[in-house]
């Protein structure tokens, strides 16, 4: 049984920083994309970052140069750091996995808030 779970979000104050993690469990994820996703209220689901087990990796266009993805393969864990974080930011955060080959084979965790606010 894969389970996704999410962890590191909070209340922060424009301009922090934060750390988020996800960690995999039930498979072998090297054949598998991790990715964090967010949605704030409504709005759609959009990209933050992703990263294949090789780190190759991709942002979406709010977050370049502010958010940096990573992933240590053994642990089948991913990590999110968040520079200068402004109100936009605020979101819940999902991790994502979903194989490479196969992209109907993908899993989401339960998302983790991060709220950005003075």
């Amino acid at each position: 049984q894969v389970q996704v779970v999410e962890s590191g979000g909070g209340l922060v104050q424009p301009g922090d920083s934060l750390k988020l993690s996800c960690y995999a469990s039930g498979r072998d994820f090297t054949q598998y994309v991790m990715g964090w996703y967010r949605q704030s209220p409504g709005k759609q689901r959009e990209l933050v970052a992703t990263i294949t087990s090789d780190t190759n990796t991709a942002y979406g266009d709010s977050v370049k140069d502010r958010f940096f993805i990573s992933r240590e393969n053994i642990k089948n864990s991913m990590h999110l750091q968040m520079y200068d974080l402004t109100p936009e930011d605020t979101a819940v955060y999902y991790c994502n996995v979903r194989h490479v080959f196969a992209p109907a084979d993908d899993y989401w965790g339960q998302g983790t808030q991060v709220t950005v606010s003075s």
